[in-house]
């Protein structure tokens, strides 16, 4: 009802307040420190088809160079998404916390990203601590979690089960686990985000925008 562009979010923002927004309603979220592990499809599918052909070429005995990233994603972890600016972070890490803060409408809460490309072909993963106003048991929060529409709580260590990239691949909902109060400081939890970033990081969540106008 106001003029204005309706933008999607980027595709890392878009998983991490996915469990982001049922605790900052139950609790209050004070601060966020976040750890991306960003699927090569990010870059596109020249970054899964460099992957591919860079594993393909491990198996066979030779060297694909890195055209797509700054050094070879196979069985590599590489810490620089984006370009780096003059703080040191990069422009992945710092849409990461602007968009958070706007779309969550805290203009003050802190929030840290380090962002990583993994060699992972398909579905972004988040190791997320946050700090809260009032506590939440790591059970509320789960709870909290299960309510939440697009989000499933996959959440039992003892039978193996917390999110993975390779079982949310292909799904529209983001899954979280690994939920923990935090052994040192009041009012804090850690937990572990998993969505696909081509679904709901992207192309599902603006047909979800435009299903909301119609």
């Amino acid at each position: 009802r106001r003029p204005g562009i309706i933008a999607n979010p980027n595709c890392t923002a878009a998983i991490l307040l996915m469990a982001l927004k049922p605790l900052h309603d139950a609790a209050g979220l004070t601060r966020v420190i976040v750890s991306s592990y960003q699927a090569s499809s990010g870059a596109g599918a020249e970054g899964m088809a460099e992957l591919e052909a860079q594993l393909q070429g491990w198996a066979k005995g030779r060297k694909v160079p890195a055209k797509v990233f700054a050094h070879p994603l196979a069985f590599n972890l590489i810490p620089h998404i984006d370009s780096f600016k003059d703080n040191g972070y990069t422009g992945e890490e710092l849409k990461v916390a602007q968009e958070t803060r706007k779309i969550l409408e805290l203009p003050g809460l802190p929030v840290t990203a380090t962002c990583v490309r993994v060699p992972v072909l398909r579905a972004h993963s988040e190791s997320v601590y946050v700090e809260t106003s009032r506590h939440i048991s790591a059970e509320k929060a789960r709870k909290a979690f299960a309510a939440f529409p697009g989000l499933q709580v996959i959440d039992d260590p003892r039978l193996k089960r917390y999110p993975m990239p390779r079982d949310q691949a292909g799904k529209d909902d983001c899954a979280v686990g690994r939920i923990r109060e935090d052994l040192h400081t009041p009012n804090a939890l850690n937990f572990w985000v998993v969505g696909d970033q081509l679904r709901k990081g992207a192309a599902l969540n603006a047909v979800q925008i435009a299903e909301k106008l119609l």
